[in-house]
C-alpha cells in the first residue's frame, strides 16, 4: 500500500467537510463549536482507502481545512506537506475570494497537482461554473487538474471523484523517504492511562516505536513510546502518513503546534535564513495582498503548522511587485526548524492578506550580497531536486565545506550527497582532501597563499627547520580546523614534508646564512673553551641574531640542549656519555659528585645531564647513584 496526504481547500460553506464525510464516512469537523457554527474553525482528519486503475492500494490521509478568512492561519497548517489538493468550488457561488487566496497559497507551498471537486451540483448552472474554473485556473499549476460534479444531497459524482483521486494517486511516486524525519505537529493533547500525544504528517522518513526523539526548535530529547495512524497501532510509521504518537516524561506544556518531530544528529533550529522569495502574478490591483513587499517589511511567515514573526531584508531590489522573484534574508522572532527547498507563506501582520510565498535556499541564513552568490543561490529555486547543484552550489557558496554534515537539512539522503560528492569529484567540479571538500579554484588558491609564506619564511630565515605550524594556523584563523589540517596533508603528499611542528618544502636544507656563520663560530668556541661546563644559554644568548643561530645549531644537531638553560655541542656531549659509561663500567654505581669529579664539570650542568642519559636509557637512577641501563 502506498501512503499520501491529501488536503481540501476552497471558500468557507462550499462544502468541503461534507464532502470528505461523503467520501469517507468520517465527519472531520470534531470541535462542538464548529458543530454549533456550522463551519469548520480548525483542522480535521479522515482516511480514504483506494484503489488504483492498475489495482494499486492507495491509503489517502485526508487533512480537512477551514475557508474562513478569519482561519486562514489554520489553512496554512493543514496544508504544508501535502501531495495533492481537493479543490472545492460550489455551483452556487462559483469562484470567491479565499477560492483564490487557497490556490495562491498551494502554489507558494509547492502543491503541483489538484483536483476540482464542484460541490452542490443538485442546484444546476454546473456548466457555467465549470467554465469559469477553468478560465481560473488558467495559468496556474493545476490548469489541467479534473473537475468532477458532486453533490452529497443524492451523491452524484461522489464515485466518480473516488475514481478521479486514485487516477492521480496512481501516477504519483510515493513520499520520498531520505533518512530525516519530520514530524510537523498540529495537535496536541493528553488521553488517560496514555499521557502525552501529539500528531502530524511525517515527512521525510520513518519513526519507529520505542525510538529516541527530538521535539525542535528546543532540543527536547524524549523517547516513542507507541505510534498510530486513524486509530491503528503502528510499529514504524512511514512518510506520507498521517501519525500520533506518544511521549512519555513530556507534558502538554512543553509542545504546542509549530514543533516539529526529529532524530538526532541535525543542527539547532535557526532563527535566520535566506530564501527565494516570490509574489504571485494572479495578485490583482483591487486586491490588498497585491501592494509590494517592502525590503524591511515586518510579515508573518507560516513554516510547516507554525507561524513566526519575521522581518524581511531584500537583497538586490527594495521592492518585490507581483510576477516577481527576488532572494531574501528572514530574520524570525524564534528559530525554525526548516531545511532547504522548504516552502512557506507570508502574510501581513494583521493577518488579514497573503502576501507572497516563498523557497528556503539556505537554513543557516549567511547573507550573502555577492552577485555570484547570489545566483548560486538563485539556480537553487530552479532544480530543488538535483542534489549535484545542491552540492555544487554549497561549495560554491562556502569554497570549503566539511563533507561530514554536508546539507544535512536538505531534502536528500546522505548516500545521494556521498555519490554527487564522488561523481562532482571525478569531472573535477570540486576537490575532496580528507572531510573538507572545496571549489578547485579556492583549494589552489589556498595552497598558493601557504606555499608563499612558507617560502618567503625560509627565503628570509633559511636556518630554520620549516615555517612554525602555529604561525601558520594563525595566519590562517579564518579557517576551520578540518582545512587546516586537510590542507596540510595535501600539500605534505606532495612538495612539502611535515617535520614536527613544522612544514617546509622537501627540498628545503636549513642553512645558515653567511652573516651569522661568525655568530656560529664564535658560539662553537665558547661551548668548546671549557666542553664539560660550558655557559648557560643567558650568556650565549645576548642578540636576536645569536638567537637565531642557536635555534638553527639546535635544530641541526650541532647543539644539544639538555636544559632550557643549558646546552652542550654535540661532540662534547657523546664524549660525557662515554666517560660516564666507562666510569660506571669500571668502578661500579656513581653518584651525581662522583661523575661530577670525575668529568671536571658542575651541578649545574651533571643533574641536567644525568636526567637526559636516564631518559635516554643511558644510565638508571637508584637512590642516589646512577647504573648503567643498557650496554653502550
Amino acid at each position: 500500500m502506498t501512503n499520501f496526504i491529501l488536503a481540501t481547500a476552497g471558500h468557507v460553506d462550499h462544502g468541503k467537510s461534507a464532502l470528505v464525510k461523503a467520501l469517507t464516512g468520517t465527519d472531520p469537523d470534531r470541535l462542538p463549536e464548529e458543530k454549533k457554527r456550522e463551519i469548520t474553525i480548525d483542522l480535521g482528519f479522515a482516511e480514504l482507502n483506494l484503489v488504483g486503475p492498475d489495482e494499486q492500494r492507495l491509503h489517502i490521509g485526508i487533512v480537512d481545512v477551514p475557508g474562513h478568512e478569519d482561519f486562514v492561519r489554520n489553512m496554512i497548517a493543514g496544508v504544508g506537506s501535502i501531495d495533492l489538493a481537493l479543490l472545492v468550488v460550489a455551483a452556487d457561488d462559483g469562484w470567491m475570494p479565499q477560492t483564490e487566496e487557497h490556490l495562491q497559497i498551494l502554489t507558494y507551498l509547492g502543491v503541483e497537482r489538484a483536483v476540482i471537486a464542484l460541490t452542490k451540483s443538485d442546484l444546476g448552472g454546473t456548466d457555467t461554473i465549470k467554465r469559469q474554473i477553468r478560465e481560473r485556473l488558467r495559468g496556474s499549476p493545476f490548469g489541467k487538474a479534473k473537475i468532477i460534479a458532486t453533490s452529497v444531497r443524492n451523491g452524484d459524482g461522489i464515485e466518480t471523484l473516488k475514481s478521479a483521486l486514485a487516477s492521480e494517486f496512481a501516477t504519483m511516486q510515493a513520499p520520498r523517504d531520505y533518512g530525516k524525519p519530520r514530524l510537523f505537529i498540529d495537535r496536541v493533547f493528553t488521553l488517560r492511562g496514555i499521557g502525552t500525544v501529539v500528531t502530524g504528517t511525517l515527512t521525510g522518513g520513518q519513526l519507529r516505536r520505542e525510538q529516541k526523539i527530538v521535539i525542535q526548535p528546543g532540543n527536547l530529547k524524549t523517547r516513542i513510546r507507541s505510534i498510530q495512524s486513524h486509530g491503528r497501532e503502528l510499529a514504524v510509521a512511514e512518510p506520507g502518513v498521517r501519525t500520533a504518537i506518544s511521549l512519555p516524561d513530556v507534558s502538554v506544556e512543553q509542545i504546542s503546534r509549530g514543533n516539529v518531530v526529529t532524530v538526532a544528529g541535525f543542527p539547532s533550529a535557526n532563527s535566520t535564513l535566506i530564501a527565494l522569495l516570490e509574489k504571485s502574478q494572479r495578485l490583482t490591483r483591487e486586491n490588498p495582498g497585491a501592494r509590494p513587499l517592502k525590503s524591511g517589511s515586518s510579515v508573518y511567515l507560516h513554516h510547516g503548522t507554525s507561524r513566526i514573526a519575521a522581518k524581511i531584508s531584500l537583497l538586490k531590489n527594495r521592492l518585490l511587485e507581483p510576477g516577481e522573484k527576488e532572494v531574501a534574508q528572514l530574520r524570525l522572532a524564534s528559530p525554525i526548524f526548516a531545511f532547504a527547498g522548504d516552502h512557506f507563506v507570508i502574510r501581513d501582520p494583521s493577518e488579514q492578506d497573503t502576501l507572497a510565498g516563498g523557497l528556503v535556499l539556505d537554513p543557516n541564513g549567511t547573507e550573502f550580497r555577492d552577485e555570484l552568490k547570489r545566483q548560486l543561490l538563485m539556480s537553487r529555486a530552479m532544480a530543488s531536486n538535483d542534489v549535484h547543484l545542491w552540492v555544487r552550489s554549497e561549495v560554491g557558496l562556502h569554497g570549503f565545506v566539511s563533507t561530514q554534515g554536508l546539507l544535512d537539512k536538505a531534502p536528500f539522503s546522505s548516500g545521494e550527497i556521498a555519490d554527487a560528492l564522488l561523481n562532482l569529484q571525478r569531472n573535477n567540479e570540486i576537490v575532496i582532501h580528507e572531510k573538507v571538500a572545496a571549489n578547485p579554484s579556492s583549494w589552489q588558491a589556498l595552497r598558493d597563499r601557504v606555499s608563499r609564506l612558507i617560502d618567503n619564511t625560509a627565503s628570509r630565515n633559511p636556518e630554520q627547520v620549516g615555517y612554525d605550524l602555529s604561525n601558520l594556523r594563525a595566519a590562517l584563523r579564518d579557517k576551520s580546523p578540518d582545512v587546516f589540517e586537510a590542507l596540510i596533508s595535501d600539500m605534505c603528499s606532495h612538495d612539502f614534508v611535515r617535520r614536527e611542528s613544522t612544514i617546509a618544502r622537501r627540498s628545503h636544507r636549513p642553512a645558515l646564512p653567511a652573516k651569522l656563520q661568525p655568530i656560529a663560530a664564535k658560539i662553537h668556541k665558547a661551548l668548546s673553551k671549557e666542553p664539560f661546563d660550558p655557559p648557560s644559554r643567558r650568556e650565549l644568548e645576548c642578540d636576536p641574531e645569536t638567537q637565531r643561530v642557536l635555534k638553527f645549531l639546535v635544530e641541526s644537531g650541532k647543539v644539544i640542549e639538555i636544559a632550557p638553560e643549558t646546552m652542550l655541542l654535540c661532540e662534547n656531549f657523546e664524549r660525557m656519555k662515554n666517560t660516564v659509561a666507562n666510569f660506571i663500567s669500571k668502578n661500579g654505581p656513581a653518584t651525581v659528585s662522583e661523575l661530577r669529579q670525575a668529568l671536571e664539570s658542575s651541578r649545574r650542568i651533571m643533574v641536567p645531564f644525568l636526567e637526559r642519559l636516564d631518559r635516554e636509557g643511558v644510565t638508571r637512577r637508584v637512590g642516589d647513584k646512577r647504573t648503567l641501563g643498557r650496554i653502550i
